[in-house]
């Protein structure tokens, strides 16, 4: 028996089947993975210059700089090792699970790390936990969702990042001030394990086939083994696992899985090979081929790396300049931070909901567009009220832009064979883990160098959107709002031409009626 084996169920039928595998529950898994992912990110950005200061060490801020920095380099290495290892494992909750006992360990390393050196491996490793969530995570929503309802089940998962973002920072301070270093520390270790529990409560979506019940189509559904229905084999044999199951004639979703029954309708059937996790994945190579072939992917991967570069460029700049033009203290600027993402809880579950409706091309230009304007308000120093409003208001459109994004990558492995949802999301990682790594580099040189660095800020966040909004026109969405227009000017013409042609024929039939009369 594989490793992975213990991960993939029991031999007899598992309790809480329904729920534990269903589309909410997987949803909910996920964007508490995610919350948690964040939350550990961000809860030692009030806390280590502290330490550090402890530790009698000098720079505080730039080697502060340098752990966050440690953070994104370990997202970024073990990205693409770990979209290819999860491609070939036969379970998903395998890698999430030692994902989380790695972040365990991580924080427990950063919490007694007595030098640097130590902090920043602590800091490395809780980079590669948070790919597992990102990059698996991710691909496990897809893998349960139904086709149509992708885009919504990915929106309501990524409310987990600004809910994260929010409540890890001011904790972090909090914990700090009133019980000391560890406590911080503590509190990420209790959201881990909770996240934990959650992880080994998911059973995946094949696993529940083999107990016959869909939780994507919440029915029950018979598996049959291949030799009785090769009509409905659409795999080669050897992509069928290889547990107990296999043996079953029917599978019953009821009594026990070795009962037949005839209730379920016969559409209902479906060969065990169909319902098997383990794929024959393209080699890395050939997935990045076909990847850069794709228009749809490659701007979707583009916005992901803008998207993690605007984001994290406002962290060193926007405490800074709310201090030098308003005056505001560290637990001030909290609250705009705070203000400015609360506007995301509401953007990313209704941009989810819009994409499965009307559509990714939509969705994404719209967001944009409106998106832009508000950046330009940043600029100007008006009044704090009007630029907290513009702050959240830009908050509210760009954090619209992930789930199409997201769902665009989702429908191009659906269309690559070969090309797994953990590969296509382990791209959409390193593009954003890029981001966010060069992200605080260029919005640190820029405020420090530039005459006015906010105002220069917000000029390349605004050129950085407006080539977003160029993309998203010209490339998203299964017919781009490009195409439509073209198509649509084209017909405009081709009416405009038909009516002369109209009125000369009706002319002449006029002309004939008169002759014969």
């Amino acid at each position: 028996m594989g490793f992975t084996s213990i991960f993939r169920g029991p031999p007899t039928k598992p309790w809480g089947l329904k729920w534990r595998s269903s589309v909410p529950f997987i949803t909910a898994a996920v964007g508490v993975g995610i919350t948690t992912d964040l939350l550990v990110y961000s809860i030692i950005i009030p806390v280590m210059p502290f330490q550090l200061e402890r530790l009698k060490y000098h720079s505080v801020s730039a080697l502060t700089g340098w752990l966050l920095c440690a953070y994104s380099v370990g997202l970024v290495l073990s990205t693409i090792p770990i979209a290819m290892f999860a491609e070939r494992s036969s379970s998903r909750r395998a890698p999430l699970t030692i994902g989380l006992f790695a972040l365990l360990g991580a924080q427990v390393l950063l919490m007694e790390a007595p030098n640097y050196a130590l902090m920043a491996v602590a800091r490395v490793l809780q980079g590669i936990s948070s790919s597992m969530i990102w990059v698996v995570g991710l691909a496990l929503l897809c893998d349960t969702a139904p086709e149509q309802n992708v885009a919504r089940q990915l929106g309501f998962a990524m409310t987990g990042l600004s809910i994260g973002l929010m409540v890890g920072t001011p904790a972090g301070g909090s914990l700090y001030t009133r019980f000391g270093f560890r406590a911080p520390f503590i509190f990420g270790e209790i959201c881990t394990l909770v996240d934990l529990i959650l992880r080994l409560l998911i059973i995946e979506r094949d696993v529940a086939l083999r107990w016959g019940y869909d939780p994507a189509t919440r029915q029950h559904v018979n598996v049959v083994a291949d030799l009785e229905a090769p009509s409905l084999s659409h795999r080669s044999p050897d992509n069928a696992g290889s547990s107990p199951e296999q043996n079953t004639t029917v599978v019953d979703p009821e009594p026990t899985p070795s009962t037949l029954d005839s209730r379920t309708p016969s559409a209902n059937n479906l060969t065990l090979s169909e319902i098997s996790l383990v794929r024959k994945p393209l080699p890395m190579l050939s997935v990045i081929r076909l990847l850069g072939q794709s228009s749809r992917a490659v701007v979707a991967l583009i916005m992901s790396l803008i998207y993690g570069t605007v984001n994290s460029m406002q962290e060193p700049s926007l405490p800074l300049h709310l201090q030098a033009v308003w005056n505001y203290n560290s637990e001030k600027v909290g609250l705009v931070y705070m203000a400015g993402l609360l506007p995301a809880l509401i953007s990313s579950p209704l941009a989810g909901i819009l994409v499965d409706r009307i559509g990714a091309d939509y969705i994404t230009t719209t967001c944009l567009l409106l998106t832009l304007p508000w950046w330009i308000i940043l600029a100007l120093r008006k009044s704090i009220a009007v630029f907290i409003v513009a702050l959240a208001l830009q908050s509210f459109f760009v954090s619209g832009v992930v789930p199409p994004v997201t769902a665009e990558l989702a429908t191009v492995s659906r269309r690559m064979p070969g090309v797994g949802y953990a590969h296509v999301y382990g791209a959409f990682n390193l593009a954003f883990g890029i981001g966010t790594a060069v992200g605080p580099i260029i919005g640190g040189q820029v405020y420090g160098r530039a005459k006015h660095g906010w105002t220069a800020l917000c000029c390349i966040t605004a050129g950085l959107i407006t080539i977003c909004i160029a993309l998203a026109f010209c490339y998203t969405g299964d017919d781009p709002l490009l195409a439509k227009m073209m198509r649509q000017q084209n017909w405009s013409q081709a009416s405009l031409e038909m009516k002369p042609l109209k009125k000369g024929s009706k002319e002449k039939a006029t002309d004939d009626s008169v002759v014969h009369s």
